[in-house]
């Protein structure tokens, strides 16, 4: 029986370049365009594992990995990513991920990664895996949270909207919630945070890893060939 894969970009070209990469091998059983679509495919589809990018629209790739756990899920989550900051790095395993590879490495490394979560091993490739996985348990047990902690979920992903530039009628309708609760949940984000301003919470978003630069974004193909090794553990 083949691995049942979900797919999550905001790239929609990286996404079908994807599907016709891995479909021989695998089965894609869906695809998602954002955070809280991938959540929802996720937990109605329950894949084998979901593939995803940090850098996702209304709920990050790692949001999403610390709310499936959260709910119980047993779904291996592997991060897609071209960010190869040791924090990240990090901070996916803590959330519950069980594979990092970048978007430039080569399709058989994602396979490999693929191979090696099925099989319940943790796998980042050799050109991240020296030093990154410090503090992280080795059965992939998510580690207490930092920074944004003492936010609810939902604030969270409240957070990351308005970070992005939504306004409150965009953020409700999103959320599929009323105009006024999206602007309790800001208001509860600063009271919380001791923050008085759109700018500083954007600030806050990023430097807690909520939300990304625009610029940081860019998906790059997977590479027909690599030298690279895989590291599973």
């Amino acid at each position: 029986m083949k691995t049942r894969i979900l797919l999550a970009d905001d790239h929609p070209f990286l996404i079908e370049g994807l599907r016709s990469l891995l479909d021989t091998r695998f089965e894609i059983v869906g695809t998602a365009a954002d955070g809280k679509a991938l959540l929802d495919l996720a937990l109605d589809l329950q894949p084998d594992i979901a593939i995803t990018d940090i850098s996702m629209p209304v709920m990050n790739g790692l949001e999403v990995t610390r709310r499936l756990r959260e709910l119980g899920s047993k779904i291996k989550i592997i991060i897609l990513t071209m960010h190869a900051d040791v924090d990240l790095v990090r901070e996916a395993f803590r959330m519950g991920a069980s594979g990092y590879v970048l978007k430039n490495c080569a399709v058989e490394d994602l396979a490999a990664a693929i191979r090696s979560v099925s099989e319940g091993r943790l796998f980042l490739a050799n050109s991240l895996a020296k030093g990154r996985l410090e503090g992280v348990n080795a059965a992939g047990k998510v580690l207490p949270e930092a920074g944004s902690g003492n936010l609810t979920p939902r604030e969270r992903q409240v957070l990351q909207l308005v970070a992005e530039g939504r306004i409150m009628k965009e953020i409700a309708a999103l959320l599929d919630i009323s105009v006024s609760t999206a602007g309790f949940h800001r208001y509860n984000i600063m009271d919380k945070l001791q923050i008085r301003s759109t700018a500083e919470l954007t600030q806050y978003a990023i430097r807690h890893k909520l939300v990304f630069l625009q610029s940081a974004s860019t998906s790059y193909p997977l590479e027909a060939a690599s030298g690279d090794a895989e590291t599973a553990i």
